[in-house]
Parts: C-alpha cells; structure tokens; sequence
C-alpha cells in the first residue's frame, strides 16, 4: 500500500511538472538502476481506529395528561315574585292652542330697474416683441479615467509548501492581475443661454360708453298672513302605571368540585444509537531504512 501511494504521487508530479518540482530525491528502488532489487520490509503492529455503534439511553420529554380538582360555579334558576309596573290607559280633557292665519295688507319696497350711462374702460390686447433667454443643450468633450485590469508576471520563484511525504513544490512564472486607470473622452452635453424674441400679447384699456341698469326703490302693498293662535278643548288617553306581581327566575350559582385534565411533561429514557471509535491492532509492512537521505 506504501509503494502503491508513491507511485501514484509520483505519476501526478509528472503531469504538472510545468508548475511545480520537487527537490527531494526518489527512493532507491525506484531508481532506474536499482530495478531488478526489490524492497525489504519488517512486519510491525500498527494501531488503527474502527467505527462502530454503542447503544445508549436519552432522556426525552413526553406529555402526560393528570387529573386535578377545580372549583367551579354551577348556574342554579329560583322562581321568585317580582312587583312590576303595567302601563294602562285611562281618558283625560287637556286643553291645547292651535294656530289660524290671518290675511293683511302692509307697504314694502320693491325693486326696480331704470335704464343709465356708464363710462367704463375696456381692455384691449396688442401683440409686442420681448426678449427671451432659452436654455439649449450642445455637446463637449470631458476626459475621464476608467479603471482597467491588465496581467503582470511576477519573476523568480516561490516556495508552496510540502506535501504528507516531506516532497518539496515550488512555482514559476506565476502572473498576477493589476488595476490601472486608461483615459478615455466622454461626450457630455453643456447647458448655455441663447437670446430669442417671444410674441407676448400687452394690455391696454379704452374709454367706452355703456348702457348700463341703475336699481331703484318703490313702494308696493303686499299682502301678509299672520299667525294666530285659539285654545281649544280636546279629549286624550293619559297613561299611568299599576303595579302587579310576577313569576320570575331568578339565577343563583352554586359551588361544586369538577375533575378536568390538565397536560404535565414526563421523562422517559428511550434507546438511541451513538457512533464510537474502537482502537485495533493491524499489521503492517514498514520498509527497513538503509540509511540513504
């Protein structure tokens, strides 16, 4: 198993050789002229770990239902007489005032409307030349930098470590990215003012004579009706209260014991499987050193 590793971190070297080389020499039974000798090695003992499963024992939770006593209130009807009030309806005479209208004549003013000359100003509208500023958008060229990212070598050589079996790797020609910045021109719009003549309309006011209508008072007999009130006497059903007795229940509470069920927790020991390493002695095939470096 030994040489069978070897060989294969041997084969893996060869193919990325480009990257890495190693520094230690090859053992001597892989030499080319050492190929008819083959490896000696001694029988030891060597203690490996083995997997295997242990039961044991969890605590877990359960739910449990126990039995409790609770006090409670148990509704109870009584009969009872209760004195109650009827409403009933008995005849009265009240004496009540309703109203009458009553027509009248009373002077007042009207409103009327005599024809008049008024001077007034009428606006007129004349179209005038003003100038105006318009902000217009025209094109200039702005130089900005852009980040760029280009591949830099690194020269010499660099150490990366070794590998479980003491081999040696180093790198060369190793490249690295590196970010610059490159000029570029950018077009870009610049906002300026530029004088312009705008058609606006100016108003101006002209005397003028109107017929206008000028509102007059004038006195009128209108006629008014005027309320007025006569009593007058009417029968009406006046309602009062008589007592009597009633049948009535009534709700008392009485107390009383009740067994409910309430939830508990309860902890139980279930079975359970647990993953354990086991130390085993194996023999092994160690090659004898012949005190080569």
């Amino acid at each position: 198993a030994f040489v069978g590793c070897l060989c294969v971190s041997l084969v893996l070297a060869d193919d990325s050789v480009a990257i890495r080389q190693k520094r230690s020499p090859a053992p001597f039974f892989f030499n080319k002229g050492h190929d008819h000798h083959e490896p000696k090695c001694v029988w030891e003992k060597k203690l490996a770990w083995k997997e295997d499963w242990k039961k044991v024992w969890e605590s877990k939770k359960v739910e449990v239902w126990k039995s409790e006593w609770k006090k409670q209130q148990i509704p109870v009807w009584k009969v009872v007489e209760v004195p109650i009030w009827r409403e009933v309806k008995v005849p009265d005479w009240k004496i009540i005032k309703k109203p009458y209208w009553k027509e009248t004549e009373i002077p007042a003013w009207k409103e009327v409307q005599v024809p008049d000359w008024k001077k007034v100003n009428k606006p007129i509208w004349r179209e005038v030349q003003v100038p105006v500023w318009k902000e217009v958008q025209v094109p200039e060229w702005k130089q900005i930098w852009v980040p760029d990212t280009v591949k830099v070598g690194i020269p010499g050589e660099k150490y990366l470590g070794k590998d479980e079996h003491g081999w040696e790797y180093t790198s060369h020609d190793l490249w690295k990215k590196k970010m610059v910045w490159k000029p570029l021109w950018k077009k870009v719009w610049k906002t300026v003012k530029k004088e312009e003549w705008k058609t606006e309309k100016k108003l101006e006011w002209k005397e003028e004579w109107v017929q206008v209508w000028r509102t007059e008072k004038k006195q009128i007999w209108v006629k008014k009706k005027e309320e007025l009130w006569k009593e007058e006497k009417v029968e009406i059903w006046r309602i009062e209260k008589k007592q009597e007795w009633a049948t009535e229940k009534k709700l008392e509470w009485k107390e009383d014991w009740k067994e409910i069920k309430v939830p508990a927790w309860k902890e139980i020991q279930v079975p359970a499987w647990k993953k354990v390493w086991k130390p085993v002695w194996e023999k092994a095939c160690v090659p004898v050193s012949h005190g080569w470096h």
